[in-house]
């Protein structure tokens, strides 16, 4: 189960093994040892594994104008358009974002670590690339790190910074573990510097990167194995 899912040969895994690195549900794993790779959870020097070969991780990067549901009532570009290679997995989006907004999305038929990454409890990082009216006041940064008030509760960024500033529009960078509806964008409006432009470039430990617009590609073990983490009890 290790070899096949990508840990190493075979008889590295069984180094693995004998060093007592594997757990299987909580317990020191064995040579020799059996599991079900459909039910067994396991860790290899800690990071959790899925041996499923059922469950699918994917990153997408949604463009702009594609609403983020599966299939739209009202015959709008819809997430499943953008999956025809993985149409016969049923996986489901990891959250939302609004039309307007594009970037990194998570698809996956993982319904346990799904409701881990949407739950506020585990708060997940989240960063965002905003385009918005300038110029940027020095004390902007410190406002929204302090946190400020919406009129559903208070609301504050982990980090703010300014990647650049063309005459009255500026490109700004936040990191929040909030979830809520447009609470970028609402945010953004509060302090007098409303979005233009909304870009996702990061969840928790996966980065958008270099993945083109309306691509999909599949996660690594290493970036699953980060999700759990990021989640972990």
């Amino acid at each position: 189960m290790l070899a096949a899912a990508g840990v190493g040969s075979r008889r590295a895994c069984e180094d693995l093994i004998f060093r007592r690195r594997v757990t299987v549900d909580g317990r020191v794993a064995q040579l020799g040892d059996k599991a079900d790779p459909t039910t067994a959870v396991i860790h290899v020097d800690g990071e959790r594994l899925v041996t499923d070969t059922s469950l699918v991780y994917l990153a997408m990067n949604k463009p702009r104008g594609v609403v983020s549901t599966m299939a739209d009532e009202k015959g709008r570009t819809a997430l499943a358009d953008f999956l025809d290679g993985w149409s016969d997995h049923r996986v489901y989006h990891v959250g939302r974002l609004d039309a307007d907004s594009e970037g990194l999305l998570l698809l996956t038929n993982d319904g346990d670590l799904a409701h881990r990454l949407m739950h506020p409890s585990y708060k997940v990082a989240k960063t965002y690339l905003c385009e918005v009216s300038g110029p940027i006041p020095r004390n902007l940064g410190r406002r929204l790190t302090d946190g400020i008030d919406l009129e559903d509760g208070p609301v504050r960024v982990d980090s703010f910074r300014v990647l650049d500033t063309v005459g009255r529009t500026a490109q700004i960078e936040v990191t929040l573990h909030e979830g809520r509806k447009h609470i970028v964008r609402r945010m953004m409006a509060e302090v007098g510097h409303p979005v233009s432009r909304l870009v996702r470039t990061s969840i928790g430990p996966i980065r958008l990167g270099d993945l083109r617009n309306g691509r999909t590609r599949r996660l690594t073990n290493a970036e699953v194995a980060a999700l759990y983490k990021a989640v972990r009890d």
